[in-house]
């Protein structure tokens, strides 16, 4: 082997490598920007979840708030899996547009701090992420005293 291709051999390999990795990490189903497998296409479902308790605009007093959920068209599952279907899934719960709570039912005591708040409740996939579109519910706003 002559001098300078001993010295490009392993500059070549170094190149080749880096262009291999730069192509699986924008290879389909991957994230672009951390090379992680995304989730693919998301299915929609037909599920439809609306909150019943709190009442929009109530006064609750006290700082634990009983939810009470109504799903329509899907199923919750307490197992976590990425076979999804689109009407098997979990409930998600967001107070000011915060997750405050993953769970398997429709009804759920929460702890929320005095003051106005906004409650919106989401059905999402057994894998916990959101169908396409979003199954949302409409917004509840309520009051706490405590």
């Amino acid at each position: 082997m002559t001098p300078l291709r001993h010295r490009l051999l392993p500059r070549a390999s170094l190149a080749a490598g880096a262009l291999a990795l730069a192509l699986a990490a924008c290879a389909p189903g991957q994230s672009q920007a951390t090379g992680v497998p995304s989730l693919g296409p998301r299915p929609s479902s037909p599920a439809h979840v609306e909150i019943v308790q709190p009442t929009p605009s109530s006064t609750l007093t006290g700082t634990t708030v009983h939810i009470v959920l109504k799903l329509t068209g899907g199923t919750i599952v307490s197992q976590t899996t990425t076979a999804i279907k689109p009407d098997e899934g979990h409930l998600h719960l967001y107070v000011d547009n915060v997750l405050v709570s993953m769970n398997y039912g429709l009804e759920q005591d929460i702890t929320i701090p005095a003051g106005t708040h906004v409650l919106k409740a989401e059905f999402v996939a057994s894998d916990h992420a959101p169908f396409d579109p979003r199954v949302w519910s409409a917004e509840t706003i309520f009051t706490v005293r405590s």
